[in-house]
């Protein structure tokens, strides 16, 4: 016989993978606290899944992300306190594991969760503009760099190179810092391209401030860059700014 039935002869305990069923009556007082939890856990999931894609208030999602790195207790404080911190929900997946950890409640786990969702939203929107025309797939292309870097704490210049049927063949990270013309060279830009095979790129840096309205700076390198790549027949369809406060096509604007 094995221990297990010596302990309560004529009793079966449940093994490692089963569960204990308490019935539906009342629990013990001790428990009531994590009973009142695991119903709010379950009407969440239940609207979740049932309510469509507003059914859930921004906080709700933190708080229903968190759930996976908080087995107990309540993480609604923890979710609300996250979105005041970091201004919306976006800003809260997008920002630093380090400052996610600061936040009272939040550990490592915590943070790896919210960074793999944030992680997973760039996937999924990088997957719609791989291997198709970019120029055909604009608002796709507006929603990637969107996910990707409107809420950037630090201005970052990046260039989309794009081949004869303007699909994407590199997205390349130029640099970190503002953009002049000390931090982007127009040679090495179209030097990059050559040796990509690239016909066309689309150039793309944030600015952190939110507002993506473009500097003088911003106009300058752009005309630069798209006069050096005239000379050896890459063209420069576009430079897209964006912000916290959506984005800016500086062609739509008459600027290239």
């Amino acid at each position: 016989m094995k221990e297990r039935d010596q302990l309560l002869p004529g009793v079966a305990l449940p093994g490692a993978e089963d569960g204990f069923d308490f019935g539906e009556g009342p629990r013990p007082a001790a428990d009531a606290g994590k009973s009142a939890g695991a119903g709010h856990r379950a009407r969440l999931r239940e609207r979740l899944l049932t309510g469509g894609a507003e059914a859930l208030a921004d906080y709700e999602v933190l708080e229903y992300l968190l759930f996976a790195a908080i087995p107990r207790g309540d993480t609604k404080p923890i979710a609300k306190t996250l979105i005041a911190q970091f201004g919306s929900l976006a800003g809260a997946l997008n920002a630093d594991p380090k400052a996610l950890q600061r936040v009272k409640g939040v550990g490592e786990n915590s943070a790896a969760s919210l960074k793999a969702v944030a992680l997973a939203a760039r996937r999924m929107t990088r997957g719609e503009i791989v291997k198709k025309p970019v120029l055909g797939s604009w608002q796709a292309l507006i929603d990637y760099l969107t996910t990707d870097m409107a809420h950037l704490t630090v201005e970052r210049v990046r260039i989309l190179y794009l081949d004869t049927r303007n699909r994407l063949i590199e997205d390349h990270h130029l640099g970190d810092g503002s953009i002049d013309e000390a931090a982007i060279h127009p040679r090495e830009v179209i030097r990059r391209a050559m040796d990509v095979g690239a016909s066309a790129m689309i150039l793309v840096h944030n600015h952190p401030s939110g507002s993506p309205e473009p500097s003088r700076a911003d106009i300058q390198i752009t005309q630069r860059i798209a006069e050096a790549g005239r000379l050896l027949g890459v063209t420069v369809h576009d430079h897209v700014i964006i912000g916290r406060e959506g984005h800016t096509s500086l062609r739509s604007k008459g600027l290239i």
